[in-house]
């Protein structure tokens, strides 16, 4: 068997998550058919994170197990013919060392949530932005945010449905950025909670729109209680940005 690294581009909205759902499609279906109709094998697609309904990803590092002799570019250009329509790509296929792990080996997962921060529908990038048409105060979200840095007990910032054994994180970046009209707040740790990173992003959004004061994002915190979270930001205006590994440069 070889293990190939795939790295994966895609839009979430069709998408029931990236992982495998019983009640409807997710990329690692369409991945693991496409692969099966190139290779005649059945195969599993290991991913370095999983994806709500609807989160979208610019570069998911994954990776599977083929029997069959087939050059990474040959495999890279023949998935991308077989997911067609999907709106999936591959943009990167190399050959890995058989311990080489998508998701166990990965150090560092970063993501980027999208506002949209205007009062004019979206037309060219609809499902691609959360839009809130109040102006966000970008700055003192950036400020607020800075509480969730470091290590802490997420509780209030998990889901209910999260299957992490402890809600004790270590949250490595989180900032605020504006560029004209758009909001972007970039999240990086080893690891996320479920729904961690949009319910951060719902909290930071009340700041900005001057529902909460700032010093409330850290009482959320030490709440340790779900019940105090404020907002949970929609899925559709996040991405998954990035997987580090070891031996990366």
């Amino acid at each position: 068997m070889t293990r190939f690294a795939l790295t994966l581009e895609f839009d979430g909205t069709p998408f029931f998550g990236l992982q495998r759902q019983k009640d409807g499609p997710s990329v690692q279906q369409s991945v693991e058919e496409a692969a099966f109709r190139i290779l005649g094998e059945d195969v599993r697609l290991h991913s370095a994170g999983r994806t709500d309904t609807g989160v979208h990803a610019l570069a998911m590092r994954s990776h599977m197990d083929i029997a069959k002799d087939i050059a990474p570019f040959r495999l890279m250009e023949a998935l991308n013919a077989h997911l067609r329509p999907d709106p999936i790509a591959v943009t990167h296929c190399e050959i890995v060392p058989e311990d080489w792990h998508a998701r166990f080996a990965c150090t560092g997962r970063s993501y980027v949530y999208r506002i949209a921060n205007r009062r004019a529908p979206l037309t060219l990038e609809k499902d691609r932005l959360w839009q809130v048409g109040t102006p966000l105060d970008h700055e003192a979200m950036h400020r607020a945010a800075q509480a969730l840095v470091g290590l802490h007990d997420f509780t209030t910032f998990r889901s209910v449905h999260c299957q992490s054994d402890s809600p004790v994180k270590t949250l490595d970046r989180l900032d605020v950025e504006r560029e004209g009209e758009e909001v972007r707040i970039h999240a990086a740790a080893r690891s996320f909670l479920h729904h961690q990173v949009r319910s951060m992003v719902g909290c930071l959004a009340l700041v900005g729109m001057g529902r909460w004061r700032e010093e409330q994002v850290a009482e959320a915190l030490e709440a340790k209680d779900r019940q105090a979270l404020g907002l949970n930001a929609p899925p559709h205006g996040l991405y998954f940005v990035e997987a580090t590994y070891p031996d990366d440069a």
